[in-house]
């Protein structure tokens, strides 16, 4: 264990008080670490981790031995008991992948083949009938049912990890935005907060978990190769409001689209209907939603449920994803870098984590900590 040198004013910094960045910084704490996480924004998790799905993950679509596959099955073990032992909000709700079509059925076998290999719990195949009985609106030909998906209140869960770090003596600071990062001789980092005159922070190790901003905040570290920096793409998805009665109890997605899991429905523990997201590539960081995208909506969501009317969709909100591939472009890995790739002691860089970002989040902390050797 490396705390306790006066030298240093943290064992450990993390840059982005988003879900990522408090669960990285909750597995040093609980390990016994001095940590520090500093978040550019007024508020903790205000970023891609209060504008998603708030879905629990069982870990079916990831590719074999992916991080994606692994720390989400992990993070998904982890998080429920977590939630429950700090009383979290979640509903263990289940979910039912639905396929219409010799060609969406070929997909789904793929899928539950998939879920399989990762070990996931709780999966079933269905036939239509048996999918009529749990959800008797839902047209599909068969389905895989998820036991072990969800949804949950994230921002609660932040606040948890957030608790849980300052419980152990760390500190989470809000309005401080990372500036740049220089080595320090002997070992360890300096990090100097931006508009704050001569503050920085010195501390052992470095994390970078700053969402849309990770490739910017890599450039500004001393030594980064600026060849590892992958390219970053702007995914945005937004949500429209069902404002009926919910007509399914369970989550229900269809097979996944290229890039990302389809537009799919869910019940929110305030018990409104939701209906989200598509997947759009923007230029730049807009949360607006566009009334007149519901027409598409309408297309995707009338092959699963084909009573959907028009006049029920009302605009709800949207965000945006750190995505590392293009439109058209196979969907990668979380990107997870340590000293073995970029060369560095003492340093993680975090890169495109998205969906199941929210899910493994645990998981990648403590993949993180052993990675840095703590």
């Amino acid at each position: 264990m490396i705390h306790g040198d006066s030298a240093f004013d943290s064992d450990v910094l993390v840059v982005g008080a988003g879900v990522v960045g408090l669960a990285t910084g909750y597995a040093f704490s609980q390990a016994g670490f001095k940590v520090i996480v500093i978040e550019k924004g007024p508020r903790i998790g205000e970023g891609i981790s209060s504008r998603n799905s708030e879905v629990i993950h069982a870990g079916l679509y990831y590719p074999t031995d992916s991080l994606k596959a692994r720390l989400c099955v992990e993070g998904r073990r982890l998080l429920y008991p977590f939630l429950q032992a700090h009383g979290v909000p979640f509903n263990k709700c289940g979910k039912l992948v639905v396929a219409n079509g010799a060609n969406e059925i070929s997909a789904l076998e793929r899928i539950y083949e998939q879920a399989k290999t990762n070990g996931v719990e709780g999966v079933q195949w269905l036939k239509r009938a048996h999918v009529c009985e749990l959800e008797p609106l839902l047209r599909c030909d068969v389905a895989l049912y998820s036991t072990e998906s969800g949804v949950f209140d994230s921002h609660g869960y932040m606040l948890a990890l957030q608790g849980e770090i300052e419980r152990s003596g760390g500190l989470v600071v809000c309005n401080s935005t990372f500036d740049r990062a220089i080595k320090l001789e002997g070992g360890g980092w300096q990090v100097f907060i931006a508009d704050s005159g001569e503050v920085t922070i010195k501390s052992r190790l470095l994390i970078t978990a700053a969402g849309l901003d990770a490739q910017n905040v890599a450039a500004r570290i001393e030594g980064f190769p600026a060849k590892l920096i992958p390219g970053g793409y702007l995914g945005k998805g937004v949500y429209f409001r069902y404002n009926g009665r919910p007509p399914f109890s369970r989550l229900v997605y269809p097979t996944p689209i290229a890039g990302a899991l389809g537009t799919h429905y869910r019940v929110d523990l305030s018990g409104r209907a939701i209906l989200g997201p598509d997947l759009d590539f923007v230029a730049s960081v807009d949360y607006s939603v566009d009334a007149g995208r519901a027409k598409n909506f309408l297309l995707d969501v009338r092959r699963y449920w084909p009573s959907l009317e028009t006049v029920s969709l009302t605009p709800d909100y949207s965000g945006i994803r750190p995505k590392l591939h293009g439109p058209g472009e196979p969907q990668p890995d979380f990107e997870i870098m340590g000293p073995d790739r970029h060369g560095l002691d003492g340093l993680a860089a975090l890169f495109g984590i998205e969906s199941p970002g929210l899910t493994s989040s645990i998981a990648i902390g403590r993949y993180v900590r052993d990675l840095l050797q703590a």
